[in-house]
C-alpha cells in the first residue's frame, strides 16, 4: 500500500536516527584511520538534497561500527524509537550493514502487534562511507527518505533501490547488498 502525498506545500516530517556504521565513518588524516566519530549526515548528505516537502529531524544516539553493537545498544535503539512513536512520523535509521538485519529484526519483534506504530521504520546504511567517490550512501539515504514517506507502518530495510520488509531479510556479503529469504 502506498500513501498518497498531498499538495506540494504539504510537508512531511521524517525522524532520522544515526547509530554509526560504515555510512558515517570518517577518515582521520593524522593516523590514516577510518572510524565512527560524530554524525556527519546533515552536513554531508541532507543539507545537499533538495527536499522542499520534507523536514528532517536528526537524532544521533551512538557512533558505533555495527559489529561492536551489543544487545544493550539494540535496546537503546528500540527505546529511542518507542519514545518517538507518539509523533506518528516516519523514522529512518542509519545503521552499519553487518548487523542491520539483526537490529531491524529486534525492532520488528519488539513492536509486532503494536497499535501505536502508525508510520514506517526504515533502516539503511552503506557499503562505503559518505565522502568516498564511489559511496552508496547518498543513494541509500535518499531512497530511504522517500520510502519512509511512502510505505505503510512496519519495519523495513531500504538498500540499493529495493525495499525489504522484516523479518526475513539478510545481508548477502558476496553480492554486497541485502536480500529476502
Amino acid at each position: 500500500m502506498v500513501k498518497k502525498l498531498g499538495k506540494a506545500e504539504d510537508v512531511t516530517e521524517v525522524l532520522v536516527i544515526t547509530t554509526g556504521g560504515t555510512i558515517e565513518k570518517t577518515y582521520d588524516e593524522f593516523d590514516g584511520s577510518l572510524a565512527n566519530r560524530e554524525s556527519q549526515i546533515r552536513d554531508r548528505i541532507i543539507n545537499r538534497l533538495r527536499l522542499p516537502t520534507t523536514k528532517i529531524h536528526v537524532f544521533s544516539i551512538m557512533a558505533k561500527d555495527s559489529l561492536q553493537m551489543t544487545d544493550y545498544d539494540r535496546v537503546l535503539i528500540l527505546k529511542t524509537i518507542e519514545g518517538l512513536l507518539y509523533k506518528k512520523m516516519p523514522i529512518v535509521i542509519l545503521h552499519g550493514t553487518d548487523t542491520m538485519a539483526k537490529t531491524a529484526n529486534v525492532i520488528f519483534e519488539s513492536l509486532k502487534g503494536n497499535f501505536e506504530l502508525q508510520a514506517p521504520i526504515v533502516f539503511t546504511g552503506a557499503m562505503k562511507p559518505m565522502g568516498f567517490e564511489d559511496s552508496d550512501s547518498d543513494q541509500n539515504v535518499t531512497e530511504a527518505l522517500l520510502a519512509a514517506k511512502l510505505l505503510r507502518p512496519g519495519v523495513f530495510i531500504s538498500f540499493h533501490n529495493k525495499v525489504f520488509e522484516m523479518p526475513r531479510v539478510r545481508k548477502n556479503k558476496e553480492r554486497r547488498t541485502f536480500e529476502s529469504f
